[in-house]
């Protein structure tokens, strides 16, 4: 009624003092909308804490990581397969434990105060390991090794699903359209954090070589620097933790400006397990076959990865390898197949998607919307299952690939001598140069061509090439093992084609999880895809126990081909599984997945 009235009272007025009112009525409305359109153009200045944050942790993280393997066998005085089995259940660990910060973030803290409490026991666990010296035995140090790595673990995988999805709390609706760049910049800072660690960190933790009559300024003034005393591991270990200590307070900073979601306590739509296992016991008198593809559906998506679990955790945490340990370690091994040969059996038959009938025992309790959520995660779960194989192969580019690169003759480049720890710098730069070559070189031209690049294409090439990468580690060593020497610079050949592989598969699959995820299953769906590097790396581990003898099979020409032969018949099975996929389109949200 008072806008009528408003318009009317208007209308009595003389036309040019109306014209005039209305002008400045027009011009008032007017300046706060191309405000607000300025503002929806411009990202949230919060998003700089955020991304300078992820710089320096990924720094932290990876310069620690970079040099794990040489101060196990070198200062430590373990074997290579016990250096191999301590990182990789290390790198189970960080990647298992965002199921818990997701809990901690979802049901009590929120994510901005599970970041900031997590990461202080991120730094804790690298001042732990840069303490390390202050011992005298190995047994000590070993200690601290451990503990630091577990306050580690803890810390970057705490804070591993929070980071990425409290960056997207920070867009209003209306900046939607600036997501996509701002996730670009978040990824592009993990590598670019990353590639400097791998420099700079295993520089740090050598010796000062002499110094060279022809030796130039930069040099020389590195030379003093480490003569100063700014050398060897305990600096190698402070300095990540020093960087973590920087991401945490460029975090805090920003803690002002955030956007700040309370924890959701509650779930508000059911999630898979409920859904699918009130479906399951309701199945009273179905048929034979509907009960018996009902549990298959329960081995392939709870008991067996589970069991699998569980049973390489076991063997990769004992020190003796006894009978009784060795048969638990088959046993996950024979669990591991037989999810396999399920997951491969369904997905021929039924694509790996229940058929209506059992999800009727399910309608009583849940809706439409939550039913048809549920049905779309064991297709995903399908094509999950066979990628730990790959994670257990590019992993190893942080341990058996730099044990491998020790035994390899350093060589220069710009200036710079490139060790073996060194080299792990190529990955990230790599993968800065490869994603923007293949997503906008590439895919389009391959389009064009008429030949359509799916998701599952691409990760089925993607494991192919992981395997071919190894047949060409599995040569270089055999070269070694024959008395030759080799440069280092020979392993940028593998590294090359794993890299791309990484892209293929990690990325790629990122974005699968992200589509074919119904919206309310999309944490979840993150969750299984983290759950496939845990598993990869636990593969490693058990490998490594059930297969060593002497000590040093983890780095052997046969351990690398057995590796390759593996992944390609994984690769066989997944592009089967792929064929057979039934893709869904889901309408678009503003969330973005998270990178690892």
């Amino acid at each position: 009624m008072r806008p009528a009235k408003h318009r009317q009272s208007l209308s009595l007025l003389p036309n040019r003092l109306l014209t005039a009112l209305m002008a400045v009525q027009t011009q008032a409305v007017a300046e706060p909308e191309v405000q607000s359109r300025a503002v929806a153009d411009r990202w949230p200045k919060q998003i700089k804490f955020i991304v300078g944050n992820e710089a320096a942790e990924r720094f932290s993280y990876y310069g620690m990581k970079s040099i794990l393997a040489l101060y196990i066998t070198t200062a430590l005085l373990q074997t290579k397969d016990r250096a191999t089995t301590i990182i990789h259940l290390f790198g189970f660990a960080n990647y298992f434990m965002p199921l818990f910060g997701a809990w901690l973030s979802d049901r009590l803290w929120g994510r901005y105060h599970t970041i900031l409490r997590i990461s202080l026991f991120y730094c804790v666990g690298h001042g732990v390991l840069a303490t390390s010296d202050m011992f005298a035995t190995v047994n000590a140090k070993l200690i601290c090794l451990y503990i630091g790595l577990a306050l580690i673990a803890f810390g970057s995988g705490g804070i591993k699903p929070c980071v990425s999805a409290f960056m997207g709390d920070q867009f209003r609706a209306d900046q939607a359209h600036l997501m996509r760049k701002a996730y670009g910049a978040f990824y592009f800072s993990i590598n670019f954090g990353s590639f400097f660690s791998f420099l700079i960190i295993p520089w740090i933790a050598s010796k000062a070589a002499p110094l060279a009559p022809e030796t130039s300024a930069i040099d020389r003034f590195l030379w003093q620097i480490k003569h100063a005393g700014f050398t060897g591991y305990s600096w190698a270990f402070a300095v990540p933790g020093i960087l973590m200590g920087l991401a945490t307070l460029i975090f805090w900073l920003g803690t002002k400006y955030y956007v700040r979601k309370p924890p959701a306590r509650e779930t508000q739509t059911a999630g898979f397990f409920s859904v699918f296992l009130t479906a399951f016991r309701n199945l009273g008198h179905a048929s034979f076959d509907l009960r018996s593809a009902a549990v298959a559906s329960l081995l392939t998506s709870i008991v067996l990865p589970v069991l699998v679990m569980v049973g390489m955790v076991f063997v990769a945490l004992q020190q003796h390898i006894t009978p009784a340990v060795r048969t638990i370690g088959w046993i996950a091994v024979g669990s591991l197949s037989l999810w396999y040969l399920l997951v491969l059996g369904l997905s021929i038959i039924s694509g790996a998607e229940l058929p209506e009938k059992f999800w009727q025992g399910a309608r009583k309790r849940f809706n439409e919307s939550e039913i048809s959520a549920a049905r779309s995660v064991a297709p995903i779960l399908a094509v999950f299952a066979f990628i730990p194989p790959f994670w257990a192969l590019f992993e190893q580019s942080n341990s058996t690939w730099v044990l491998q690169g020790a035994q390899m003759q350093p060589f220069n480049f710009l200036g710079m001598t490139i060790k073996a720890e060194q080299m792990q710098s190529l990955n990230p730069l790599l993968v800065m140069l490869l994603i923007p070559a293949l997503n906008w070189g590439v895919y389009p031209l391959l389009e064009k061509m008429g030949l359509r690049v799916t998701p599952l294409r691409r990760m089925s090439l993607g494991l192919v090439l992981t395997a071919a990468s190894y047949i060409l580690v599995g040569w270089l060593q055999y070269q070694i093992e024959a008395g030759h020497s080799l440069s280092l610079a020979w392993q940028s050949v593998p590294y090359v084609i794993l890299t791309t592989a990484e892209v293929l598969v990690s990325t790629t699959g990122l974005e699968f999880a992200y589509t074919q995820a119904a919206p309310s299953m999309k944490s979840m769906i993150m969750s299984f895809w983290l759950l496939t590097v845990a598993i990869g790396n636990l593969l490693v581990t058990t490998i490594t126990q059930l297969g060593g003898s002497h000590g040093d099979e983890s780095v052997s020409s046969g351990r690398f081909y057995l590796y390759a032969v593996l992944t390609f018949a994984v690769a066989l099975l997944f592009i089967i599984v792929a064929v057979r996929y039934r893709y869904r389109e889901y309408s678009p949200e503003q969330t973005q997945p998270q990178p690892v």
